[in-house]
């Protein structure tokens, strides 16, 4: 990234990553933190990052997760760690992490990892750039239509999104990059690029996704399929989002704009509502109410007291809270009371 650079300009692919990070940098002033493995995506876009954010007026440092599950670990990601300094960025950090079980090797991976950013995060005050790619965007969403998991996850990753604890903020700039770009804006600049042996490894859904999937596709359909899968991501997640400021509308006007956790609704009111956005609206209000990990099954147990109401009792939820129909309204009863497990009898006109 030297001297011929500066009198030639840099590669597309190298000029490519930087105009995908360039706008976030200038958009706001907030210090950023890049993950990073030490793979092509997360160390492309971390050489863009030190390149632009001088330039934007923003701080840039980098954290590399250390997860202890593969021999010499420590070792590269202190490696990784020096060529990150070198870019230059600061403060670059190594964190250690210790890895559970709950959800499979990958997902308590992943976990550990996130974690460990967020908490970096709110140390520095800091945004965290990530390296997910628009072929990363294509298994997201594949992945998303194969578990029949709902839109939301559908319309796969977004650029922006403010973490549901705290104002953190994860950004995803290079969503419309292709892997083979940061390949080759690596090749370009000469970063040593390691190749993590776990994507690489068929007993990982993402893997087969990557190499057998979407291959076959492409060759079926003519090419063309992942940057399609994106498009699609993106046309579903403008639909969700209005639909999302909808159910807010609602929320507010059924409650009768009280703010406060758990205000009873009507149910009449609400039953009236078109499926989608009703559905929306119970969410909103449950998470409103402090109801933790809700689920589509729990969803439905409450949406079954407006639709299919035939004088049926509590709906349990998690964290020990229950939603019962009274006197015309749905009413959350928080975890700590133990009321009786009947709803209080309705007219069956209500």
């Amino acid at each position: 990234m030297g001297g011929a650079e500066d009198m030639a300009g840099p590669s597309p692919a190298v000029a490519r990553v930087r105009s995908a990070v360039r706008p976030g940098l200038t958009a706001s002033p907030a210090p950023v933190l890049v993950a990073v493995s030490g793979g092509a995506d997360s160390l492309a876009l971390a050489a863009a990052v030190a390149f632009e954010a001088p330039r934007a007026g923003v701080p840039a440092g980098a954290v590399t997760v250390d997860h202890g599950l593969q021999p010499g670990s420590a070792a590269r990601a202190e490696a990784t760690a020096v060529l990150l300094r070198g870019l230059p960025l600061d403060p670059v950090s190594v964190v250690p992490v210790r890895v559970g079980r709950d959800g499979g090797p990958e997902g308590a991976a992943r976990d550990a990892r996130y974690a460990a950013l967020a908490e970096a995060a709110a140390d520095a005050g800091a945004r965290v750039a990530l390296g997910h790619t628009l072929d990363d965007q294509a298994e997201t969403v594949l992945l998303g239509l194969g578990r029949g998991s709902g839109p939301r996850s559908v319309a796969g990753m977004v650029e922006h999104r403010q973490a549901a604890d705290g104002p953190m903020t994860w950004w995803r700039p290079l969503l419309g990059v292709r892997r083979e770009t940061t390949r080759a804006a690596c090749a370009d600049q000469g970063l040593p690029v390691w190749e993590d042996p776990w994507n690489a490894d068929p007993a990982y859904t993402r893997v087969r996704l990557r190499t057998e999937v979407l291959p076959l596709l492409e060759e079926v359909l003519g090419g063309g399929v992942a940057p399609a899968l994106a498009r699609t991501a993106a046309m579903l997640r403008e639909d969700l989002d209005a639909l999302d400021e909808l159910a807010a509308a609602e929320l507010s006007r059924l409650s009768g704009g009280q703010s406060a956790p758990a205000h009873p609704v009507p149910a009449r009111d609400l039953a009236a509502l078109p499926a989608a956005l009703r559905r929306r609206v119970l969410r909103g209000w449950l998470r409103g109410a402090g109801v933790p990990d809700l689920q589509a099954v729990h969803l439905t147990a409450v949406d079954a007291l407006l639709t299919r109401w035939r004088g049926q009792g509590r709906v349990d939820l998690p964290g020990g809270a229950g939603v019962v129909r009274s006197s015309g309204r749905l009413v959350v009863v928080p975890a700590a009371v133990r009321g009786p497990r009947s709803a209080p009898p309705e007219e069956r006109d209500t």
